[in-house]
């Protein structure tokens, strides 16, 4: 029975193992607008700072309700007694029921009501302010990503390319071209690249890792990818125009903007809460043994009016109209804050194109033909070992260095996005 089980089992053995591949789950590959979408439908701290809004929304509830009316039951004179030789325990009870309410006057309610919206209104600001930093993070998360991809691309690239010249020195060693000193120090060279190609895949994996812990994902690494335009675009708008935006759509400043319009509601709410407040009261009674049998019930009105002699809120109307002065300079603050982020943001963006431009247009081409030029020499023996390998190294510098200025640019461009309020550089 063994020997028969064995039999059966490695062709099945062998068709799994031809199948894994198809039967493993395919690489997901989402783009830019992808990844904002499963971040703003999954992220834990987002959605948890937009209940904070839903909170403030119901405050507005609570804001404007109106005091609650007050009924008063009691009796009196209860006495147990017997008249006549018959027991009446309530011959002799008075019963007094009271209803009041207190009147809230100079619009009290609609101001807490305002206040309360300005306050609503704040938060969901607070709300885009965090979500506008989170998507930075986010974005540089992505970039990163992608930045690690190009470089583990290119580290594949060089060593197929460094591969080949390997054959090539293997077949000059073999014509007696190059001694077998110069074969292995090209050799061993190898292990360089397969080093960098290491260290670009651990690079990958973590910034995969980092990306799905922002979009809150348990997709494995090996099954996620991300997809987009890893380059950069020359053409950048005048450094005005950005500061309109960031001023028209920072969502920071709007929330200070907003602040001083709660402080001025809550200092015509402080002003209108020094306003005296009546309170109306209307009660009914029965006195059973009220001396006229025509007046056992009575009804009464009442208003009751505090003095305001002491307590006129005069401190609270004093903070708050400090607490708009404070307000103000907060604002003030916050839009120098603004135009400081813009300005060094767009000189970052700025930097980065100037550096970039002469790599797209000169340096790579030139790495590449250098490279390619000396490669065809040394394979003819035109050229020696040290300027092959001189120009491989300039070439992957270059390339590299290319890689690595776009990720910056596209980094800056993120901080510009930032500083504005919105994408304005995708």
């Amino acid at each position: 029975m063994k020997r028969i089980f064995f039999s059966l089992s490695i062709p099945a053995a062998a068709t799994l193992f031809f199948l894994a591949p198809a039967l493993l789950p395919a690489q997901q590959s989402i783009t830019w607008e992808q990844v904002k979408a499963k971040f703003g439908a999954a992220n834990p701290a987002l959605k948890a700072d937009a209940l904070s809004v839903d909170e403030m929304k119901a405050a507005e509830t609570t804001a404007f309700l109106r005091p609650n009316p007050q009924f008063t039951a009691a009796t009196d004179g209860t006495q147990i007694a017997r008249h006549n030789g018959v027991w009446q325990p309530l011959s002799g009870s008075d019963l007094v029921t009271n209803f009041s309410y207190l009147h809230e006057r100079d619009r009290k309610r609609e101001l807490r009501l305002e206040s309360a919206k300005e306050g609503t209104q704040i938060s969901a600001a607070e709300h885009e302010d965090l979500k506008r930093n989170l998507l930075f993070d986010l974005r540089s998360q992505f970039v990163q990503t992608l930045e690690a991809k190009a470089v583990l691309d290119l580290a594949k690239a060089d060593l197929a390319y460094y591969d080949k010249i390997i054959e090539i020195s293997r077949n000059r060693f073999k014509a007696g071209d190059i001694a077998q000193i110069d074969l292995d120090r090209i050799e061993l060279l190898r292990v360089q690249y397969e080093v960098e190609i290491q260290t670009a895949i651990v690079n990958l994996r973590t910034a995969k890792i980092q990306l799905l812990q922002l979009l809150n994902d348990r997709t494995p690494v090996e099954q996620f990818d991300v997809t987009g335009a890893y380059d950069f675009a020359d053409d950048l708008k005048p450094l005005e125009d950005f500061r309109q935006i960031a001023l028209d759509e920072r969502p920071d400043l709007r929330a200070a903007l907003e602040s001083i319009k709660q402080a001025q509601t809550n200092h015509r709410l402080a002003v209108a809460n020094a306003s005296t407040d009546p309170t109306f009261a209307a009660w009914y009674t029965w006195n059973a043994s009220n001396n006229n049998p025509n007046a056992n019930q009575t009804l009464g009105l009442s208003v009751m009016v505090p003095l305001r002699i002491f307590d006129r809120n005069q401190g609270e109307k004093q903070r708050t109209q400090i607490d708009i002065g404070r307000n103000q300079q907060l604002s003030e603050a916050v839009r120098a804050q603004v135009f400081s982020d813009v300005d060094s943001a767009y000189t970052q963006v700025e930097s980065s194109i100037a550096l970039l431009k002469p790599y797209k247009a000169q340096y790579k081409d030139q790495a590449l033909r250098v490279r390619d030029t000396v490669t065809y020499s040394y394979e003819h023996g035109g050229a020696s070992l040290m300027d092959f390998l001189n120009a491989q190294s300039d070439y992957r510098t270059v390339e590299l260095a290319y890689l690595q200025l776009i990720g910056s640019y596209m980094t800056a461009a993120g901080q510009l996005n930032l500083a504005v309020g919105r994408e304005v550089i995708q």
